[in-house]
């Protein structure tokens, strides 16, 4: 189980990238297909372990999906469910080429003896969304599109049912998922494109104490440079092309790991997308 998104990681949820390919699903993944750009089969597997040996150097068990054949972006194992402190959440997909994901899913916590604890019903929510800030705190965001504004506000209700306070965050469509523009360092910093996320939401976690490391539009957009994964003990795995947020992170006296992944950043994903956590200790 998980209470936050930044403690010390210990078990998370991957699938190798078989199947993986750039599909016109996303923003990202269409400005390179349409620039003629195209994906490395070779690149993309080598990356890939890149990033396996950085979760292995930070103590990491790993645990897989079956890849599936006509799955591409089955990979982006944080969309599909969402571990929670009281089980996992089953989410809902918008994408029709993501929808048959859900099979494997639920045989993979039905054998692990993951107890379920909802499945999403008022609205299509997905995983890169989900942010359980820890403390009691929890955000959603919602465009419309891969998560809806009823999705959010559903799963946001069960959250407040439990305790916990809980916001839902509106955003453009054409960021794809929160996490593409807001990831949580620590519990007391994120990293995120201020400005495009709504002021209240800053608002918010100023209230709690949590503060940004700003990154620009083109960072992350271009390099997916917001979406990164905390390992705990302010620990952070950060694509190696995104050299300034990296440098960033440094000087304020984070440990980063950085993997090649421009590969995956291209097609629209990167390394928070690829990992669901499943078990982090307690802050």
């Amino acid at each position: 189980m998980i209470e936050s998104e930044t403690g010390v990681l210990r078990d998370v949820l991957l699938c190798r990238p078989d199947h993986y390919e750039w599909i016109p699903s996303n923003d990202i993944a269409r400005r390179a297909l349409d620039a003629g750009k195209q994906a490395d089969p070779q690149a993309l597997m080598a990356q890939y372990s890149e990033m396996e040996s950085a979760l292995d150097d930070a103590g990491v068990a790993r645990h897989y999906l079956r890849p599936t054949a006509g799955l591409p972006y089955q990979i982006y194992t944080r969309d599909s469910s969402q571990m929670t402190p009281w089980g996992v959440l089953i989410t809902q997909m918008e994408r029709p080429q993501r929808r048959g994901e859900l099979g494997e899913i639920l045989s993979f916590y039905e054998a692990q003896g993951i107890p379920r604890w909802k499945v999403a019903s008022a609205g299509n929510v997905e995983g890169g969304d989900i942010h359980v800030i820890g403390r009691g705190l929890m955000a959603v965001g919602y465009s419309g599109g891969r998560t809806e504004k009823s999705g959010a506000e559903q799963l946001c209700r069960w959250f407040r049912d439990q305790g916990w306070e809980a916001i839902a965050v509106p955003f453009a469509e054409h960021f794809l998922h929160l996490d593409v523009i807001f990831c949580m360092l620590n519990q007391e910093v994120a990293v995120a494109c201020v400005d495009v996320l709504p002021d209240d939401f800053l608002d918010w976690l100023a209230a709690h104490g949590i503060r940004t490391i700003p990154a620009s539009y083109k960072e992350a957009m271009h390099q997916m440079a917001c979406n990164v994964l905390a390992l705990g003990n302010d620990r952070i795995i950060s694509p190696h092309h995104c050299k300034r947020i990296n440098a960033a992170l440094r000087a304020e006296g984070f440990t980063v790991l950085d993997p090649n992944l421009d590969q995956f950043a291209t097609g629209g994903g990167s390394i928070h997308c690829m990992t669901m956590p499943l078990r982090r200790d307690p802050l």
